[in-house]
């Protein structure tokens, strides 16, 4: 999700769910250590809870990073070890670390001594020729050795050698089996599935087989459906009635933006997918792809925009109200 869950975004999908966790954009130890810290680190109150990703390899740099996280005030650190890009192939760390189990350990150990609160990991059923069988248990049972208080699992394999990462994210098939083995033999590791989940009804059904749910891509591209999730999870009303109140919501957010120098764009490029089959809606994206992007951009071409969309909403909003 990098690029894509900023402090921007986060923000915007906080207001469509008071309970859900929410990530970070994965950050390298080397960007926390050495580069614009207050940039890349920022983020709103309003946000928690959220988890703040590393990507890193090096146990020293991400008990610093860690350390660093839970001063500002992040509710959980989680290390990235599912990632396949190229850039993160040549560091040595994301997915490459699958085949590092103990060097993980390390990892996950060294930030527990430096943190009070949570540190969780990320990763993939296996990669490239390994077994997911024994890779996925030999991995989970050195993360749960030292101490990580949850894993997170995508449930592909990634292939580092012969897929992009855009591919990495769609052809290795998906095995939700696979997880719920691993949750079945490792009772008291806390195990959340990731992996091709687009509703929130499919998410509750796979609850009564591990202890949590990761939702991405469908939640970035149709970020209603996050209306859902307070009542169908959590059993509490939703913030918002409808996508289109949750989108006024953010106008004063966007208002306090743009006085400190924020582009339109850069936060309304994350609500292009709020609306489906609503009359108005193509009228809604095509306005803010192009004039957001002007630089006198203000809050009133949102609220113009949400005004060429149906009042009626979708039917997320019987499921929410």
């Amino acid at each position: 999700m990098m690029e894509w869950t900023d402090r921007h975004c986060r923000f915007f999908h906080r207001l469509l769910t008071r309970r859900a966790l929410l990530y970070t954009e994965m950050l390298t130890t080397g960007a926390v250590l050495n580069g614009d810290r207050a940039r890349l680190l920022r983020f709103d109150p309003a946000e928690h809870p959220l988890a703040l990703q590393l990507g890193g390899a090096a146990p020293r740099a991400l008990a610093a990073c860690a350390r660093i996280g839970a001063d500002l005030g992040f509710d959980e650190i989680n290390l990235n070890a599912g990632c396949p890009s190229d850039r993160v192939q040549d560091g040595r760390f994301g997915a490459c670390l699958m085949a590092e189990p103990e060097r993980v350990g390390d990892c996950v150990a060294a930030m527990r001594a430096s943190v009070a609160v949570p540190v969780t990991v990320k990763c993939r059923i296996g990669i490239d020729d390994q077994d997911p069988e024994a890779a996925l248990d030999v991995f989970a049972r050195a993360v749960e050795e030292a101490g990580a208080a949850a894993l997170i699992v995508h449930a592909r394999k990634a292939w580092l050698k012969g897929l992009s990462p855009k591919e990495n994210r769609d052809v290795p098939p998906l095995d939700y089996d696979r997880v719920y083995r691993l949750k079945a033999a490792h009772p008291r590791l806390s195990v959340v599935l990731n992996g091709g989940i687009s509703a929130v009804e499919e998410a509750i059904a796979h609850l009564a087989r591990v202890d949590g749910v990761m939702m991405g891509r469908a939640a970035y591209q149709e970020p209603w459906r996050l209306i859902a999730v307070d009542p169908l999870v959590f059993g509490e009303r939703a913030s918002f009635a409808s996508p289109k109140a949750a989108a006024l919501a953010l106008i004063p957010y966007i208002e306090r933006e743009l006085a400190q120098g924020t582009r339109l764009n850069a936060i309304t490029r994350h609500v292009h997918g709020l609306f489906r089959s609503v009359p108005g809606a193509r009228a809604f994206r095509r306005r803010l792809a192009g004039a957001a992007v002007t630089p006198s951009a203000g809050a009133e071409l949102l609220a113009a925009a949400l005004a060429s969309v149906a009042d009626g909403d979708q039917a997320v909003t019987d499921m929410a109200a």
